[in-house]
C-alpha cells in the first residue's frame, strides 16, 4: 500500500540527479469518498436531458468534481504548463492565471505575480 508520503525517484536529465515525485494518487479518490445521493440525482438528470449513458454521465460528474477539487498550487502549475506549451511568455501566463483564479469555484486569496511564480518555480 502506498502512502501519500512515499516519494518515487525518477531519472533527471542532469547526470547523477533524480527527480523526487510524490506517489501517484487516484484522481477521484477524495471525490468517491464524499459521494452522496446528490450526485446520483445529478447523474440521473444528465441521463434524462442528454444522450449520455449512465456510466458516461457518472464519469463527467466525477471529472467536474475532481477539477474543482484541485488545490490552488496544482491549478497554477497545471495552467502554467498548458499555457507554456501554447507558446505564451511567462508575463502573459502569469497575468492570465491571475485573472482566472478569482473565477474558480472556491476562489483562493489574491496572489501576487511573485507568489504565482514561486508556486511554479519554487
Amino acid at each position: 500500500m502506498n502512502s501519500p508520503s512515499v516519494i518515487y525517484r525518477h531519472a533527471c536529465p542532469i547526470p547523477g540527479r533524480f527527480l523526487a515525485l510524490p506517489t501517484p494518487s487516484l484522481q477521484y479518490q477524495r471525490v468517491l469518498e464524499v459521494r452522496t445521493p446528490v450526485h446520483d440525482d445529478l447523474i440521473d438528470h444528465l441521463v434524462r436531458t442528454t444522450p449520455l449513458q449512465r456510466g458516461e454521465a457518472a464519469r463527467i460528474v466525477l471529472d467536474v468534481l475532481a477539477y474543482f477539487d484541485e488545490r490552488t498550487e496544482e491549478f497554477v502549475r497545471r495552467r502554467h504548463r498548458e499555457l507554456q506549451s501554447r507558446g505564451l511568455t511567462n508575463t502573459e501566463i502569469f497575468a492570465r492565471i491571475s485573472s482566472e483564479l478569482p473565477r474558480r469555484a472556491v476562489a483562493p486569496p489574491d496572489l501576487s505575480l511573485r507568489q504565482l511564480r514561486r508556486l511554479v518555480y519554487g
